[in-house]
C-alpha cells in the first residue's frame, strides 16, 4: 500500500485538535473520550489501564485497516 503522508499528517493535526487547551495547546495522546468510545464500541480494550497500549478486537482491528486505507492510502 502507498500511504499519502500529506493525509496522515492532515489528521494528525486534526485529532491533536481534540486535545486543545489554554488557546494553543494540545496534548500528545489521543482523547481520552474518544478511547472510551472506541471501547464501548468493542473495537479495543480498555483505555483505562495500567498498559501504555489497547488491544484491538478482531472487528476493531478490520474497521481500523478499513479506515486507514479509506483516509490514507492514495489512489492509483
Amino acid at each position: 500500500m502507498d500511504i499519502d503522508e500529506d493525509r496522515v499528517d492532515e489528521a494528525v493535526l486534526a485529532l491533536l485538535y481534540l486535545g486543545l487547551h489554554q488557546q494553543f495547546r494540545a496534548w500528545k495522546g489521543l482523547d481520552w473520550t474518544a478511547m472510551d468510545r472506541l471501547h464501548q464500541k468493542g473495537y479495543i480494550s480498555n483505555p483505562a489501564s495500567k498498559a501504555k497500549s489497547v488491544e484491538f478486537s478482531d472487528d476493531g482491528l478490520r474497521e481500523a485497516e478499513r479506515l486507514f486505507r479509506k483516509l490514507f492510502a492514495k489512489s492509483n
